[in-house]
C-alpha cells in the first residue's frame, strides 16, 4: 500500500510538473512590455531597441547595446519571437539572436544573407527569408529562404530560391507560408524535405501572413483595395477573401479587440497625406478610414493588455521619431520619443498581471 501510494505521488507530480500551466518562473524584464523597433536611418545603420512599460510609462532606450555592450550596428526590419528566443532581423544583412529575459547575446546570423525581412522557426531550424541582390533595375529575381540548422544561429545551410521578395513567412506544422511580394504569391515549402511544394496567385501584393483569432490570414493590397485571405492549414490553399475598398494602403496593420483591425493609408511623396483606417474583418466593412490622421505614419501596433494603439512615425527621417499611444477613440493620450525610424512594435505581457 505504501509503495502504491508513492508512485501515485509521484505520477501526480510528473503530470504536474510537465502541465502547461506549470509556472516558468518570473518574467524577466523585457518580457513584459512593448519592444520598440527603431529601424535606424539608412547608411548609419542605427537600429535599436527601446522598450515600455505602459503601468510606469517608463521608456528605456538603445535596448541591445546597452545589455551587449555594442552598437545593434544594422536597419531593424523586425522582432521575432520563436521557441524562447528573440530574434532582431536586419536587412542589411544578419539577424541578432537574443535571450527574451534579458536581451543577452545567444547568437547570430551574419553570413550569407543580403536583404532579410523575416523569420521562423520549425523544429530545430531557422528559415529567414530574403529578398536577395537587386538587378540593374532594382528587381530581385535571386531571392531566396535561408535555412539555418540552429535556433541560435550560426552558418547559412543551404539557400532555398523562391518567386521574388519573401516579405513574410509563417510556419506551421511541416510546412512553411511563404508571402512573395513582387511575385504575388503565396508559396509552400515542405519542412521536412525542404522543398517548394506549392505556389498560388492571389490578389494583391501578398505584404503578411498573421493569425488572426486562431485563423491563418494573409494580408495583401494594390493601390484600391486590401485583401484577407484565409488559408486552409489542412490542404494549404486559400479558403476565402475578404476585400475591403481602401485606397492608399501600406503594408502595416495591426489586429485590435475581437474582430477590428487598423491599417496604415498613405498618399506618399510628397504630401505624405497619412491615416489610420478602422476597419472589422467579419462584417468586411470599414468602420473609418480616417480614424486617425497625421503624417509620417510608419508602424503600428495594438497592445490587447491596455487596449491602446500605438502609431509609429518617422518624423522625415531627418532626426529620432515619435510614436503616439491612442485611445479607443483615436485620441492620443501620450507621445514617447524614441529612436530613428520606429516601424514596428512586439507587445509582451503586462508588468504586473492581475
Amino acid at each position: 500500500m505504501k509503495l502504491f501510494r508513492l508512485l501515485s505521488f509521484l505520477l501526480a507530480w510528473a503530470v504536474f510538473a510537465c502541465s502547461p500551466e506549470t509556472p516558468e518562473g518570473p518574467l524577466g524584464e523585457y518580457e513584459t512590455g512593448v519592444l520598440i523597433a527603431n529601424e535606424g536611418a539608412f547608411g548609419a545603420n542605427d537600429g535599436e531597441v527601446f522598450h515600455y512599460v505602459p503601468e510606469s510609462e517608463t521608456l528605456k532606450t538603445n535596448v541591445f547595446e546597452t545589455v551587449n555592450g555594442r552598437p545593434f550596428a544594422g536597419l531593424l526590419q523586425a522582432i521575432v519571437e520563436q521557441q524562447g528566443r528573440m530574434y532582431l532581423v536586419a536587412n542589411t544583412g544578419k539577424v541578432e539572436i537574443v535571450n527574451p529575459k534579458d536581451f543577452k547575446s545567444i547568437g547570430a546570423v551574419t553570413a550569407d544573407l543580403v536583404q532579410p525581412r523575416s523569420l521562423a522557426s520549425s523544429r530545430d531550424k531557422l528559415y529567414i527569408a530574403d529578398w536577395g541582390p537587386y538587378d540593374a533595375n532594382f528587381n530581385n529575381p535571386d531571392s531566396y529562404v535561408a535555412v539555418v540548422n540552429s535556433l541560435d544561429g550560426g552558418s547559412v545551410a543551404k539557400k532555398i530560391k523562391v518567386p521574388s521578395r519573401p516579405e513574410s513567412v509563417f510556419a506551421d506544422g511541416n510546412f512553411l507560408y511563404i508571402a512573395n511580394q513582387a511575385a504575388g504569391k503565396l508559396t509552400i515549402l515542405s519542412t521536412s524535405t525542404d522543398a517548394i511544394v506549392g505556389s498560388e496567385d492571389v490578389l494583391g501584393a501578398p505584404e503578411k501572413l498573421q493569425i488572426i483569432n486562431g485563423r491563418l490570414f494573409l494580408y495583401a493590397r494594390d493601390a484600391d483595395r486590401i485583401y484577407f485571405h484565409e488559408i486552409n492549414r489542412g490542404n494549404q490553399r486559400i479558403l476565402s477573401t475578404r476585400t475591403f475598398t481602401l485606397s492608399d494602403a501600406t503594408a502595416d496593420f495591426a489586429k485590435g479587440e475581437r474582430d477590428d483591425i487598423y491599417v496604415i493609408t498613405s498618399s506618399g511623396w510628397p504630401d505624405y497625406n497619412d491615416a489610420v483606417a478602422k476597419i472589422n474583418l467579419e462584417t468586411e466593412k470599414i468602420i473609418k478610414a480616417d480614424w486617425y490622421a497625421g503624417s509620417g505614419f510608419y508602424g503600428i501596433g495594438f497592445d490587447p493588455n491596455t487596449k491602446q494603439v500605438f502609431v509609429a512615425n518617422h518624423a522625415g527621417f531627418t532626426g529620432n521619431g515619435t510614436v503616439s499611444i491612442l485611445d479607443a477613440n483615436g485620441q492620443e493620450t501620450k507621445k514617447l520619443n524614441v529612436g530613428r525610424g520606429p516601424n514596428g512594435f512586439f507587445m509582451n505581457q503586462p508588468a504586473n498581471p492581475s
